[in-house]
């Protein structure tokens, strides 16, 4: 009986014993796997894209992964149980890892950028992490660093920063370098003694070149002369190119007077000049070039760095004025010049939206004194200014482009005068000259326009006669011509304005649609006191006999000049002879008194 229910007993323990052994032995499973996870994740993070190694609590390495040996390009046999001084680029010194070791003992963990030495002894950048890891008893056991090779983005910055502050074909400093350079000597030369200059230079003829031998010759072109240039300028200056043939030396320290700094700049812009006129070889073949140069010396009435190169800029092209391949200083007037240009152009382009332009007749006479027809003469009445001189408001409007609108305006209006003398009696003959700008003539739609005003005004096309200079024919003449041989199918007719004074090319004047030349006034005035003025006039009323032109004079203001050129077969004349250029209403007081053609 006791034997039996002690081995009752027993089996009782042991169903029991072995559940608990059932249920610890799934613990210990599930701790298992939770475990390897954890050993895998560690696994994963540690093969990351960053390189890492670990050392010991005395800095000795213990792992690396396989991204620290891409990097490095040592491989772990090679490192473990190193240092990580090994590492070391020689860049940083024993202040910087003071710094680093200080912040890792007292925070814990440190970032920052360090250059370190690959295997074949390439110095590159890294950003590197340093972590310590703490024992149960709060010291460090081990040290965890991760790296990151940041060469290709600090050479992608490189390369960002020199294209934003460096001229790619050159190698210069460009624009924004100088300026920012310009403005911070600016500042420092206000509390200094010594002085700075800026020296703009602009070659002369190289577009010409550029244009003849092609963009590539001009390329090596423009690097040779930057070298030039680097050569005179001292190590401290700063020579950079704006773009095109235009470069900028600021010559820094020359003195601490106006003299003294005028003399060195004198001397170095004579010697840059000497320099840049040296012959050079392109295509194997000789070239000579020069160059033109402004200067103007830093906080000598300029505000900022602009201010500083646009005063250069105008001395530059005082240079070019003066004939080239000369040097001049900046001039105050030529400030005071530029800034009222400034203004012009501003207030001309309100003008026509104000109503402020308008036009002025001149009559034009033939030799029995009759009149022919009217020039059509720009005026410009401004409120403040009064009437405004047309050598003075001409200019501004070619040169900002303002000259096609307006052109098109009096173009219109002229044509609407014309219309309306075709009702008059007594006035229906008279011609309406017109002058067209260079640049009006040659936008691609001129002669659409033409068409579209003459349509629109009902102006007779053989009453409207458009006066062109000689410089529009000097580029692309081929073009030109053929869009004057369009207009004179229209009916319109054209006259050579300011003939002998430009392009002249007596081979292809004959190619062209004309019915008139128009001897320019300059020869005209002094027809009495320049013999050679006598036979120009002479020679250019015969040319026009022999290709069948007609010939008008302008200028002409006394009664000796009328006879004259008269005589010599001139077809007719305008000028103060017969009558200033007169708004509408005293044109028509005055026809109503003078003789008109018959209608034709």
């Amino acid at each position: 009986m006791l034997g039996w229910m002690i081995a009752g007993l027993l089996g009782l323990l042991s169903a029991h014993t072995l559940r608990e052994l059932r249920q610890t032995r799934k613990v210990l499973r599930r701790l298992n796997e939770s475990l390897q996870a954890e050993l895998d994740i560690a696994a994963l993070v540690f093969d990351t894209h960053m390189g890492m190694f670990i050392t010991d609590a005395s800095g000795a390495i213990r792992k690396v992964n396989a991204t620290f040996e891409l990097i490095t390009g040592y491989s772990a046999d090679e490192v473990l149980g190193e240092n990580p001084r090994i590492l070391n680029s020689g860049r940083h010194d024993a202040d910087f890892y003071r710094q680093m070791w200080d912040s890792i003992h007292k925070n814990g963990r440190w970032h920052g950028e360090v250059w370190n030495r690959r295997k074949n002894g390439e110095t590159y950048p890294q950003w590197v992490t340093i972590s310590a890891v703490k024992n149960d008893s709060g010291q460090p056991s081990h040290y965890v660093a991760t790296l990151s090779d940041i060469s290709l983005r600090r050479a992608a910055e490189q390369e960002a920063h020199r294209l934003a502050f460096f001229d790619p074909l050159t190698g210069l400093p460009n624009r924004r370098m100088l300026l920012d350079r310009v403005s911070c000597n600016m500042t420092v030369s206000a509390s200094q003694e010594q002085r700075d200059a800026l020296l703009f230079i602009d070659l002369d003829g190289f577009k010409h070149i550029n244009d003849s031998l092609g963009h590539q010759a001009g390329d090596e072109l423009l690097r040779l002369m930057a070298s030039r240039i680097g050569e005179v300028s001292s190590e401290s200056d700063l020579v950079a190119r704006l773009g095109g043939d235009e470069f900028v030396i600021l010559a820094e320290g020359l003195g601490s007077s106006i003299e003294a700094t005028s003399q060195r700049v004198e001397r170095l812009a004579t010697k840059l000049l000497t320099l840049l006129a040296e012959p050079f070889t392109l295509d194997g073949r000789r070239h000579l070039l020069s160059g033109s140069i402004g200067i103007t010396l830093l906080l000598d009435g300029a505000e900022n760095a602009e201010e500083c190169l646009q005063q250069a800029e105008m001395a530059m092209y005082q240079a070019k004025q003066a004939g080239r391949n000369t040097w001049r200083f900046f001039d105050p007037a030529m400030q005071a010049v530029a800034v009222r240009c400034a203004m012009m152009e501003n207030e001309l382009r309100q003008a026509q939206r104000r109503e402020e332009l308008q036009l002025y007749y001149q009559i034009q006479v033939e030799q029995q004194g009759r009149v022919t027809g009217v020039e059509a003469l720009l005026r410009w009445h401004h409120p403040e200014f009064g009437m405004v001189s047309p050598c003075e408001f001409i200019p501004i409007a070619e040169e900002s482009d303002l000259i096609v609108s307006i052109g098109d305006w009096v173009l219109e209006t002229a044509c609407y005068q014309l219309a309306a003398w075709a009702d008059e009696p007594g006035k229906v003959g008279l011609s309406m000259a017109v002058n067209i700008s260079p640049l009006q003539f040659q936008q691609p739609d001129f002669v659409s326009r033409l068409e579209a005003i003459l349509a629109a005004t009902g102006a007779c096309p053989e009453r409207l006669k458009l006066e062109l200079t000689e410089n529009l024919f000097m580029e692309k003449p081929d073009a030109v011509r053929d869009a004057m041989q369009r207009v004179k199918a229209l009916g319109v007719r054209f006259s050579l304005d300011d003939f002998g004074t430009g392009y002249s090319s007596l081979s292809y004047l004959n190619r062209l649609p004309l019915d008139q030349l128009k001897i320019d006034k300059s020869f005209v005035q002094t027809l009495f006191e320049d013999r050679a003025n006598t036979v120009i006039c002479a020679s250019i009323i015969d040319l026009g006999r022999n290709l069948g032109l007609e010939v008008i004079a302008e200028g002409v203001e006394t009664q000796a000049h009328r006879d004259w050129l008269v005589r010599q077969g001139c077809h007719a004349f305008q000028g103060y002879l017969f009558s200033r250029p007169l708004p509408l209403c005293q044109l028509a007081e005055m026809l109503k008194e003078s003789p008109c053609t018959a209608e034709r």
